[in-house]
C-alpha cells in the first residue's frame, strides 16, 4: 500500500485491483498524472477517465450534485462495481470529464481499492489495466507486462479482482429514471428490481 500511495503522491501511474478487473490509475487530481495514464495505454483523449472513491463521504472530492436519487443508488449498489455520471468539479482535470462537464465515479468494492483512495483522500483513476484494444485482466499473469513496466508501481497480491464484467455505468435522468451507457456487474434487471425505471443509452 505505501509504495503506491508514493507512487500516487509523485504523480506516477499504479496499478492495482478493484471488485471487477485490474485498474490503471493515479491521482485523480494530478492532469499531468491523468495524461500519463491515457499515455500509457494509448486511450483515446476524449474518452474520459473514471474515478473509484473509498466512501460516500468522498463524493465531495467530485461533485456538488447531491440528487436524492444519487444517495439511493448508493445505498442499493456501494461499494460495488456501478459508475455513477455526475457534474465534475471545475478544478478536477479535463481528462475526467465528457464535452458536458461529466465524469463517472464509484466507491469501490474492492477492499484495497477502496482503503487505497481514502488514505489518499483523493479520489483515484480507475480505467482497466490494459492496452486499448487489448483484453482487461483479472489475474495477475494476465497483465502486459508492457504496462507493468511502464507503471509507477503496482499491487499484485490477493484478494484478486472477481472478473466478469466490468463496471455497469448510468447516468441518472431524473426522479428515479436511468439511462445504462454500459451494463456490466449490475444488470439492468437489478437496477430495476430497486425500483427505478432504466432505459438503454443508444450507440451511434
Amino acid at each position: 500500500m505505501q509504495s503506491l500511495i508514493k507512487a500516487l503522491n509523485n504523480g506516477e501511474t499504479v496499478v492495482y485491483p478493484t471488485e471487477t478487473l485490474y485498474a490503471l490509475g493515479c491521482d485523480g487530481t494530478n492532469a499531468e498524472a491523468c495524461d500519463k495514464v491515457i499515455s500509457i495505454k494509448a486511450r483515446a483523449a476524449d474518452k474520459p477517465l473514471p474515478l473509484i472513491i473509498g466512501g460516500v463521504d468522498m463524493l465531495g472530492l467530485v461533485t456538488n450534485d447531491r440528487p436524492a436519487v444519487l444517495q439511493q443508488l448508493a445505498s442499493s449498489f456501494w461499494p460495488g462495481p456501478l459508475s455513477i455520471l455526475v457534474k465534475a468539479l471545475p478544478s478536477l482535470p479535463s481528462a475526467l470529464s465528457d464535452e458536458q462537464g461529466y465524469t463517472s465515479v464509484r466507491w469501490s468494492g474492492h477492499p484495497f481499492a477502496s482503503e487505497l483512495s481514502k488514505r489518499m483522500r483523493k479520489p483515484v483513476v480507475a480505467t482497466s489495466a490494459n492496452m486499448s484494444g487489448r483484453p482487461p485482466a483479472a489475474l495477475p499473469e494476465d497483465l502486459d507486462p508492457e504496462l507493468l513496466a511502464l507503471a509507477g508501481a503496482a499491487y499484485l497480491d490477493p484478494p484478486w479482482p472477481k472478473g466478469g464484467k466490468a463496471s455497469t455505468v448510468i447516468r441518472v435522468l431524473e426522479f428515479n429514471r436511468l439511462e445504462v451507457i454500459r451494463e456490466g456487474a449490475v444488470s439492468v434487471k437489478m437496477l430495476c428490481d430497486k425500483g427505478f425505471s432504466v432505459s438503454i443509452a443508444r450507440v451511434e
